[in-house]
């Protein structure tokens, strides 16, 4: 049985976040559904992590084994002719027995994009976050580059966070601005829940003035969730791709 690795992109905003849940549609459950129709089998499709309720995709990665052998195009054009406008595979590939998209992947890019304006945006409400204060992007720059490297993010999770450790890699942050759009690109070997949320939150207050750049060296080494930044709001957050030690990186065009 061939297995099968789809790149997904999805708005989030009208799901549950990617994974099945009894509280909620998922993506997973819609996807699911849609390669039942096409294939006219029930498969399982496991993808490179979660992405929270509201929570938008460029390049999910996620697989599944199947008895069809089809043409990767018709992977491609015949889900998407049963999926909702907000949801599409964008491609299709097969992959060796036994790929773990989840647990075979070396890291992955996340991107949180803020409208830092006192106006909002009516077209990016759904995007982005909403910052009406003036941020020092200088400092929230000085700041990111403390996240690098592998530390204890225990200060910077959910408190319904069970992961069982809390120590991560960070390979990347990147904060670019055009015009008063900011887009923050962290990218890592594995995030806790939330984690990116809280990074950016805590960035933002950096941005204000509330917190010093090394205010995260403090987090990082003591560990209090309750000394870090708000939740940015989920809207904003954006996973861009997943990267493999090899070629079944889930790269998009132009990324």
């Amino acid at each position: 049985m061939p297995t099968v690795l789809l790149t997904i992109s999805y708005d989030g905003t009208n799901y549950s976040g990617w994974q099945v849940q009894p509280n909620g549609l998922a993506i997973q459950q819609v996807v699911e559904d849609a390669l039942e129709q096409l294939l006219k089998e029930r498969v399982q499709v496991r993808s490179s992590g979660r992405t929270d309720a509201g929570v938008h995709a460029l390049a999910m990665a996620a697989s599944f084994t199947t008895s069809r052998n089809l043409p990767m195009k018709a992977f491609v054009e015949g889900a998407n002719r049963f999926l909702p406008a907000d949801i599409a595979v964008q491609s299709a590939r097969i992959v060796p027995d036994g790929f773990k998209p989840i647990t075979m992947a070396y890291a992955k890019r996340y991107r949180y994009t803020i409208l830092n304006s006192s106006v909002r945006s009516p077209l990016d409400r759904l995007s982005s976050w909403q910052v009406r204060e003036p941020l020092n992007i200088a400092v929230m720059e000085d700041a990111a580059r403390l996240f690098i490297g592998t530390h204890d993010f225990a200060a910077f999770r959910a408190s319904n966070c069970v992961a069982k450790t809390t120590v991560r890699r960070i390979d990347d942050v990147q904060i670019t601005t055009h015009g008063n759009r900011i887009t923050i690109d962290v990218t890592g070997g594995g995030f806790l829940k939330n984690m990116v949320r809280v990074m950016v939150g805590t960035l933002v207050d950096v941005g204000k003035g509330r917190f010093s750049p090394t205010h995260i060296e403090r987090l990082l080494q003591e560990g209090d969730r309750k000394e870090a930044g708000s939740t940015a709001p989920a809207c904003g957050l954006c996973l861009m791709y997943v990267i493999y030690p090899d070629k079944f990186t889930s790269l998009p065009e132009g990324a």
